[in-house]
């Protein structure tokens, strides 16, 4: 057996797998009919169809970003998907990664005039992309600042008081640099890694008291901000990072919703996706037999898988650095 056939064998394995597993493993969804659900970045992109996906839902909504025309226009678009007259539907202007005495007190105005937060889905974030040494101390700060802060400051508002209500609906949105780091991302990865630490510890921390988060890991999307991040990206990264492809923010904001409401750890979509989760489990929430079993059974093929890729990025990296030295 040739090297060719036994790497289309693993994928097909891995396919089936992947396939078994997405059958077997659907859960009953939670419902959030009724209500509230704050979407902080909700403006545009991943955020604004997970917005949508939960005004379809019948949940009371609430957005939250800093632009305040942006914000107008999301709302318009989330009373498009109204189900019920009675659904609150808002938005509130909020620069969450300044202070969090600032965001506890719009967090606390709001449950006061919609009504407690069940689900917080975080979704605001940015990237600035850069090798390390050519990353600004300022834009390191920066994306720690909005990716981190921006999520763990309304999430540890929200949390004690999910856990006393005994049930609450985390959602942190990472990326797949918070499974591993890629030339031009150094500054970004580490915000999103720190992303991944915090939702494992949520995970831990407050199971027990009937609240979930999931940590969604979407590949790159056709969002604004990835227009914006296309801008400083070094030909390196966006070599390796483009031939996934592009997903839809309305298709990676359904699915966040739904594996929120299913209590899934990992967000993912697509078979790339699943198989950098598999790859880079770690000490990841357990979430049934059949995905620990896959999870067993993958880990070494998907390595050798994981080595060929590492060695591929090298070459490309090597690459650009040929052609850069000749123009020179």
């Amino acid at each position: 057996m040739n090297h060719t056939t036994e790497i289309i064998l693993t994928l097909a394995g891995i396919a089936l797998v992947h396939g078994l597993i997405f059958f077997f493993l659907t859960r009953k969804s939670r419902l959030i009919k009724g209500k509230h659900v704050v979407v902080t970045g909700g403006s545009s992109g991943i955020g604004l169809w997970a917005a949508v996906e939960c005004v379809r839902l019948g949940a009371h909504v609430t957005v939250i970003a800093r632009n305040v025309p942006l914000l107008e226009k999301a709302l318009e678009e989330l009373e498009k998907w109204r189900v019920r007259d009675t659904q609150k539907l808002q938005f509130r202007s909020l620069d969450l990664s300044k202070s969090y005495d600032t965001v506890a007190k719009s967090l606390d105005d709001l449950e006061s005039e919609v009504g407690p937060i069940y689900m917080l889905v975080n979704c605001a974030g940015m990237a600035i992309c850069g090798t390390v040494e050519d990353t600004t101390i300022a834009d390191a700060h920066r994306l720690m600042d909005v990716n981190y802060f921006g999520t763990y400051y309304p999430t540890r508002h929200v949390l004690p008081k999910m856990k006393a209500a005994g049930d609450g609906i985390i959602v942190i949105t990472a990326s797949q640099a918070a499974l591993m780091g890629v030339y031009g991302y150094g500054a970004y990865a580490a915000s999103k890694f720190a992303l991944r630490g915090l939702a494992e510890t949520i995970a831990m921390e407050a199971r027990h008291r009937g609240v979930t988060v999931t940590l969604a890991l979407p590949a790159d999307t056709d969002t604004p901000g990835f227009e914006n991040e296309n801008r400083s990206k070094p030909e390196e990264t966006k070599i390796i990072s483009g031939s996934g492809g592009l997903a839809k923010p309305q298709d990676v904001g359904r699915r966040i919703v739904q594996d929120a409401l299913k209590g899934s750890f990992f967000s993912i979509l697509g078979l790339e996706s699943w198989i950098l989760s598999i790859l880079c489990v770690g000490m990841a929430p357990w979430k049934g037999p059949l995905l620990c079993f896959a999870q067993f059974y993958l880990l070494g093929p998907l390595r050798l898988i994981g080595l060929v890729l590492q060695w591929n990025f090298q070459r490309i990296i090597k690459g650009c650095a040929k052609r850069r030295a000749q123009q020179s």
